[in-house]
Order: structure tokens, then C-alpha cells, then sequence
């Protein structure tokens, strides 16, 4: 448990800045207006691809007994997978709108 507060007390910035970016990010995309839902997606999914690629690289270099790494390099590849293919179908809907449709 001391190595739990020692982890929080030597990140503690970190943890300060994380908890005002998700407060920041959750205003700022309430107030996106619906039509620019689309452009932002297709933003999120890059800036989601670049998250895998550091978690993948994060898992590389970890040592094979460093849990909390690996760990959390699997947790972020997840979220970022699920967050990308999320993103690309419903781009993938909002495409389909624009369609002709056939006879």
C-alpha cells in the first residue's frame, strides 16, 4: 500500500492535469454542434491511432515482470481499438447518408 501512495504522491501533477483535461474535454465536446460530430471522429480515430502505436511500443520495451506497464499498455490498446472501430462505423453510417439511394 506504501508503494500505492508513493506512486500518487510522485505523479501527483500528472494526476492534477488528467483530472482537468478529462473536465476540459468533456465541455468542450458537449458544445460541438451536430454537424461537426463527423470531422471530429475521423480526428479522434488518428489521434486513437497514435495511442496504439505508443501503447504497442510502451509494451515492447517493458520488462516481462513489470505488470503495472504491460498492464496498462493492454488497457490502452483496447480502449484505443474499440474508440477507433467505434469511430469508423459511425463515419461509416454517416457516409452511408449521403448515398443515392438505388431504385
Amino acid at each position: 500500500m506504501d508503494l500505492f501512495y508513493q506512486l500518487i504522491g510522485d505523479n501527483l501533477t500528472m494526476i492534477y492535469i488528467l483530472v482537468f483535461i478529462i473536465f476540459l474535454g468533456t465541455e468542450v465536446i458537449s458544445n460541438v454542434p451536430t454537424v461537426l460530430h463527423t470531422p471530429l471522429m475521423s480526428g479522434a480515430n488518428a489521434i486513437s491511432g497514435v495511442v496504439i502505436i505508443g501503447a504497442v511500443l510502451l509494451i515492447r520495451q517493458a520488462s516481462s515482470d513489470d505488470y503495472t506497464i504491460l498492464t496498462l499498455g493492454f488497457f490502452g490498446i483496447m480502449l484505443a481499438m474499440i474508440n477507433v472501430a467505434g469511430g469508423f462505423a459511425v463515419t461509416n453510417r454517416m457516409l452511408e447518408m449521403f448515398k443515392k439511394k438505388k431504385k
